[in-house]
């Protein structure tokens, strides 16, 4: 059988109050299912963008050496990408070998079929949703990508009772959408039932 490994475009030590309580390592993922705009991480897309392959085990032999930090601080790993969800059986096998003291972050668009939701939802100790615009018109406009399947995952958690390990990105994207479209978006959050929210403005170079 194949050993089990993953597209790894970086890893980044001894982070604080980015990614989640404490110190934590952030681990980003080649592959994202949406070609958004302003991508942070653009290498993510290109085929030539992931710099290494590991094993669940590979990636636990790197990061360990910060153990006292992330259990002294509450702190754990952040998986980020590109999409971490894509990467759901990785997660969930490196978090049976990982110290179960640590914490578990992740930085997800939430636009995958649910099955890769499920298989770790609950191993997930805080969810940042980047939701985007939840006005499919906007969304697909800015990613190229419908957001039914995001919608439909959003209140699979909400039924789940996961809202309060979710913190919901909320950005005000230029040449996109306006405060008016972001107010809709936290008021039908809130009724899902979501009540923690990161409203923040992009910066980005002149749109063309």
């Amino acid at each position: 059988m194949q050993e089990l490994t993953a597209p790894i475009i970086g890893i980044n030590r001894h982070r604080m109050g980015t990614d989640g309580v404490g110190v934590t390592t952030l681990v980003a993922f080649h592959g994202c299912p949406l070609a958004c705009r302003y991508c942070l991480n653009p290498q993510c897309l290109r085929h030539d963008g992931a710099l290494r392959s590991l094993t669940p085990g590979d990636l636990y032999a790197e990061v360990e050496i910060d153990d006292l930090y992330f259990v002294a601080t509450g702190g754990g790993i952040c998986f980020g990408g590109g999409e971490p969800l894509l990467q759901s059986d990785f997660i969930w096998a490196f978090t049976e070998i990982m110290n179960p003291e640590w914490n578990i972050t992740l930085e997800t668009s939430l636009n995958v079929p649910l099955l890769q939701l499920e298989r770790i939802a609950r191993l997930v100790h805080l969810f940042y949703i980047d939701v985007k615009d939840l006005d499919d018109d906007i969304y697909r406009a800015y990613t190229g990508k419908s957001n039914l399947q995001l919608m439909d995952n959003l209140r699979w958690m909400a039924a789940q009772s996961l809202a309060d390990r979710v913190i919901i990105r909320l950005p005000l994207i230029p040449h996109f959408n306006e405060n008016a479209d972001r107010d809709r978006s936290e008021a039908l959050l809130t009724d899902m039932g979501f009540h923690r929210f990161d409203r923040f403005d992009y910066i980005v170079k002149p749109f063309n």
